[in-house]
């Protein structure tokens, strides 16, 4: 393996200094994580007063709304990824002409 290959781990990068670095090169996946734990915890919370409410149902939704933050959050960084890498050069580049 080559050395300058961005996806292989380097023996003395830490943990958090890799999130750190991952995060420059992709910002929405933490903005996914963070919706995901916030929607989890919001559950958690609910989860007290769901009253008659089946377990399964109320564990159901929340893992579908969870999901739901994760999938948008994916897909808003391909948009802002494909934006950066073909639509904005053209701009740019085309009104220097």
């Amino acid at each position: 393996m080559s050395s300058d290959n961005q996806w292989s781990a380097d023996e003395e990068e830490g943990q958090l200094s890799r999130l750190i670095r991952k995060s420059r090169d992709s910002p929405f996946v933490p903005v996914g994580i963070a919706g995901f734990l916030t929607v989890v915890s919001y559950g958690l919370y609910k989860l007290k007063y769901r009253k008659d409410q089946k377990m399964s149902i109320h564990l159901i939704h929340m893992r579908v709304a969870a999901q739901g933050f994760v999938v948008g959050a994916v897909t808003l960084g391909v948009l802002y990824s494909m934006y950066k890498d073909y639509i904005r050069p053209r701009f740019f580049n085309a009104s220097k002409k």
